[in-house]
């Protein structure tokens, strides 16, 4: 059996987390820090370090939802004065409960953890430690958004490039298959993995938001969606011409269009009389075409 190859990478977001961390732990160790003042803090950094800053806002918030829950469901049961483990085994079944019932999609295990922290430590003090770990679990979060943010913050406008390039050969390619002038129609699937790939990549550009760049996030936010539409526009007229049995034969204009486009055109067969497999054909490469030029504009306005 042939091992697979090894690769040791260490990422620019992996060297961010860490420094966030690092940093959020010396804050904390400067106002006087305890091993649960420095876990908390660590939690809280990395789970703000994230690849987009809307990803980031969420990640802060489940952080911040958690605490505060699992915070007052331990006091509200540790008043009751149950023993330990009831107290526990309560505390996490509520949690789970109410999160599922309350359609909360953050996960539940930070606030199942403060809920074991409180009822588990006999002579902890349920207010004050809760409102310590908000405060940690703050001061975490707020330094993983500032050094996500501010220090080599997650651009995919290169990957958006890339692909959109790589998009356009493939369609090239597609159109060069489809009339090299025999039967074998060709395979979209390369094609809807590139468009699949290209949607995501714009998805991620999107959920970046830029804080002191309101009107620029909303022009590009709108491309977004522009493109978006015209990706999902080509998935569907390429599987029209697909579902031909043959395609018809392309007209001069088209044939044009795809020669200055640089395909290279095989089929020789001559348009004499025109039938309706050439009028389909003909319509949705045309459809194709246009919408390769509005899609390749649209990115070229991202202002990548």
């Amino acid at each position: 059996m042939k091992l697979k190859e090894f690769k040791l990478h260490i990422g620019l977001r992996t060297v961010k987390t860490t420094v966030a961390v690092i940093v959020a732990m010396l804050i904390v160790d400067a106002l006087g820090a305890t091993t649960s003042k420095l876990i908390f803090a660590m939690l809280g950094a990395m789970a703000a370090v994230q690849p987009t800053f809307k990803e980031s806002l969420e990640s802060c918030l489940t952080q911040i939802i958690g605490v505060i829950f699992g915070a007052l469901m331990g006091i509200i049961l540790l008043a009751l004065k149950l023993p330990s483990l009831v107290v526990t085994a309560a505390g996490i079944i509520l949690v789970i409960t109410l999160y599922n019932a309350l359609h909360i999609s953050f996960s539940p295990s930070l606030p199942c953890f403060i809920v074991v922290m409180l009822s588990t430590t006999p002579d902890i003090q349920p207010v004050v430690y809760a409102a310590g770990r908000i405060w940690d679990t703050t001061i975490g979060l707020a330094v993983g958004m500032l050094i996500n943010m501010l220090v080599f913050p997650y651009d995919n406008s290169q990957r958006i490039r890339l692909t959109a390039e790589s998009l356009d050969k493939n369609l090239i390619a597609f159109l060069e298959d489809m009339f090299d002038g025999d039967d074998i129609l060709p395979n979209s699937v390369q094609m809807q993995t590139t468009i699949d790939d290209l949607s995501n990549q714009l998805k991620i550009f999107a959920n970046q938001k830029l804080l002191m760049r309101l009107k620029r996030q909303q022009e590009e936010l709108e491309i977004y969606n522009a493109c978006q539409q015209k990706a999902r526009a080509l998935v569907a007229q390429m599987e029209v011409l697909c579902a031909l049995e043959r395609p018809g034969r392309l007209n001069d204009e088209n044939k044009r269009r795809l020669k200055a486009c640089g395909a290279e055109i095989k089929d020789e067969r001559v348009l004499d009389s025109i039938t309706e497999r050439d009028v389909v054909t003909n319509y949705h490469v045309a459809q194709i075409l246009t919408l390769r030029l509005e899609l390749l504009d649209h990115l070229g306005r991202k202002r990548m």
